[in-house]
């Protein structure tokens, strides 16, 4: 199995590149091949809102990392995403990359319907946020991340499979060992499905 990891977090020692490395350490120990993409180190230009890529199914702008990421995708048979909380929604760099590759996750179907390109691959969220627990979940802050990646995932045909949201990271900047075995389990969820 394939799986493609897209890490949004600006910070490479930060909570969410530590979870995604945990599982990028499970996936290889279960023989599965593992490819991290770091969307803080991409060269992705913004989308013109054009909409050419919706007809003619490519972008119109000059290739650069968005179309080489999302080549990536297509070829993973499982995706796992991890963004921490940017005003109550996934990372600015994150979305950019979502609004440059729409035609190649979801195409148009009978009356305007989306169809999905990636249908049943397995995918899992993880996100983080300062806000404390529950809050996190109850001010739309990491539960608002997992809106947001779950409305791109589910159009694009991905089955979520699991979902880590780690409130409080400000009060609790580590991880506990129950967080860490749930990220081994979240990649053992993704293998056997």
């Amino acid at each position: 199995m394939k799986i493609l990891i897209i890490n949004a977090s600006p910070r490479s020692k930060g909570l969410i590149s530590q979870m995604l490395d945990i599982m990028s350490r499970e996936a290889a120990s279960q023989g599965a091949e593992i490819e991290t993409v770091v969307v803080n180190n991409l060269l992705i230009h913004p989308c013109t809102g054009c909409m050419n890529c919706r007809s003619t199914n490519f972008c119109t702008l000059p290739e650069d990392d968005a179309q080489r990421t999302l080549k990536k995708i297509q070829e993973a048979d499982a995706l796992v995403i991890g963004s921490p909380c940017y005003w109550g929604n996934m990372n600015g760099y994150l979305k950019v990359l979502f609004d440059r590759i729409v035609y190649g996750l979801i195409g148009e179907g009978k009356y305007g319907i989306p169809a999905p390109k990636h249908q049943g691959k397995p995918a899992a969220i993880v996100t983080t946020s300062t806000t404390q627990w529950p809050f996190n979940l109850l001010f739309n802050q990491t539960s608002g991340v997992v809106k947001a990646l779950k409305q791109v995932l589910k159009y694009s045909g991905f089955s979520i499979k699991s979902i880590l949201q780690k409130g409080g990271t400000k009060a609790h900047p580590e991880l506990t060992e129950k967080e860490r075995e749930k990220c081994k389990k979240i990649i053992r969820q993704i293998i056997s499905a």
